[in-house]
């Protein structure tokens, strides 16, 4: 059969092929949590994924791929070949999504031409130095490693088409025959030649290593068969394949075959799936970007507040604050003056940097002058009074804790609807508290427009409340620090101490627009 011929075959091969491999698979799979295909051994990374405790999903198990091969085969040696018959049997298991390893069994029976007339033909058709038409007959035990090409894909899911090269190791069996001029064939002694071999069969038989290297390509018909072609070359280093060597060649016989292979998928559908070459590793992580099972699965929403500050646990950076106590929107105890004691146990709220490092009550380390201490004994006097005040029931006093602190967008001043909602209550709770005051705390950076940002939205703040809310403007004291707490947030503080309700702004030219 010539070239040609061989062409012509192949591509009505491939036309076949290709039209029975029209099998649409399900590439969005959910293997993951199925517990029933992961093997016992895998069960630990199984647990651990599912809780998120991993981050890699455990190996499934999947199934075997049984082949049996049958084709053309040729010998390359010293004497033209004829087209000869070829069959295997195979078994293939993937060890991941890429490689696989398949044990075969395999034979082969192949026929030589009438030498040309520049070969030896006369004489013992047995002797190695004579050319006759042969016949070989080979058996073959081995094991191919096989690398798929294109199993994994980026744009497309599960393969449909399984491209492959391969390469093993393996030993055939080969008995040869040669044609006698009387037209019997005589058996081929191996026996007589010079090189290093194990014989079986009674000496009739070579026993001969063999490398093998091939390419394949295959067709999804369904997750339980598929159609191949492949291409193997069985590589030996012995020139006696065709029962005869050249004293001019010197170069090894080798045999090489083309089959159809027809490959079944065996194993349980409810506990394997398909072989993983036929599997694309991307379909789970592109599932989960697109739908993410795994992570709503283990997402529990968490709204528990342990220490009652009004921030939940999850964003609480100080989950244990003692109650009462004001916090920034991180939960964390306010520090006005940023000398690492919280205000509530500072007892000096406002010190100056230059008195840093402070005690453990927030005292500086400069030296009280006499006019401060002066100022002090006054109002310690000053709230002793308030405090008798207090107890004959003259002065009120102020129970709005917990007030919400208002988060602003960054580079805004402008009031959300959310915020809108949080300042409706906070008027609510003035209303019922009369006696009570809010001071409207900023935490600008040090820079005039961040300060001018601060100012913008606490002014925002107090607007809303005494323009829409009817809160007399007299009840709120401006305030804002040297920013101890998250710029874009303003606290609000019940309190029953005064102080102003304006301020001058500190860069006017920066003033932004406010709408609520």
């Amino acid at each position: 059969m010539s070239n040609k011929n061989y062409s012509l075959l192949l591509v009505s091969v491939f036309t076949l092929i290709s039209s029975l491999s029209i099998a649409q698979m399900s590439d969005v799979t959910k293997q993951w949590k199925d517990s029933s295909k992961v093997a016992t051994k895998n069960s630990a990374q199984f647990t651990e994924f599912s809780k998120n405790a991993y981050i890699y999903p455990a190996k499934p198990r999947d199934m075997w791929e049984i082949g049996v091969g049958l084709g053309i085969a040729r010998i390359g040696g010293d004497i033209n070949s004829n087209v000869g018959l070829t069959a295997s049997l195979s078994a293939r298991k993937s060890l991941g999504h890429v490689f696989s390893l398949r044990p075969y069994l395999s034979y082969a029976k192949i026929y030589g031409d009438e030498p040309a007339n520049n070969i030896n033909g006369a004489g013992n058709p047995a002797a190695t130095n004579v050319a006759r038409p042969y016949k070989t007959t080979t058996m073959g035990l081995g094991i191919d490693g096989i690398a798929s090409l294109n199993t994994s894909r980026n744009y497309k899911g599960n393969p449909k088409v399984n491209i492959y090269v391969l390469g093993g190791i393996g030993v055939i069996g080969a008995n040869v025959e040669k044609k006698a001029t009387n037209g019997t064939y005589v058996q081929f002694d191996p026996s007589v030649t010079n090189a290093p071999l194990t014989t079986i069969n009674d000496g009739k038989t070579a026993v001969i290593p063999v490398i093998n290297l091939g390419i394949g390509i295959a067709f999804r018909v369904s997750d339980r068969f598929n159609i191949g072609l492949e291409n193997k070359n069985s590589i030996t280093s012995y020139d006696y394949l065709d029962g005869f060597h050249s004293s001019v060649s010197n170069t090894f016989d080798g045999l090489n075959a083309y089959t159809l292979r027809l490959n079944f998928n065996v194993g349980s559908r409810d506990k394997r799936v398909e072989p993983l070459n036929w599997i694309n590793p991307n379909n789970y992580v592109y599932s989960e970007l697109n739908e993410p099972d795994h992570l709503k699965k283990n997402l529990k929403v968490k709204l528990d507040d342990a220490d009652g500050d009004g921030i939940t646990d999850q964003f609480d950076l100080e989950p244990n604050t003692p109650a009462g106590v004001a916090v920034d929107s991180r939960g964390r105890a306010l520090d006005s003056d940023g000398d690492g004691v919280p205000d509530y146990k500072d007892k000096e709220l406002l010190t100056r940097q230059e008195c840093f490092p402070v005690n453990t009550e927030g005292v500086g380390s400069c030296p009280e002058s006499a006019c401060c201490k002066e100022s002090r004994e006054k109002i310690t006097e000053l709230q002793k009074v308030v405090e008798g005040l207090k107890e004959s029931g003259i002065a009120g006093s102020c129970s709005m804790n917990n007030l919400p602190s208002i988060v602003f967008k960054s580079g805004g001043a402008s009031l959300s609807r959310d915020n809108m909602r949080l300042l409706d209550a906070v008027a609510t709770q003035m209303k019922d508290n009369p006696s009570c005051k809010v001071k409207v705390l900023g935490h600008p950076e040090a820079n005039k427009s961040s300060q001018q940002k601060s100012y913008d939205r606490v002014d925002a703040i107090i607007k809303y409340l005494v323009e829409k809310q009817g809160i007399s403007e007299n009840r709120f004291i401006f305030a804002y620090d040297s920013g101890s707490g998250d710029s874009k947030t303003i606290d609000l503080q019940g309190t029953t101490e005064a102080g102003p309700n304006t301020v001058p702004a500190p860069a006017p030219h920066l003033k932004g627009k406010q709408n609520y």
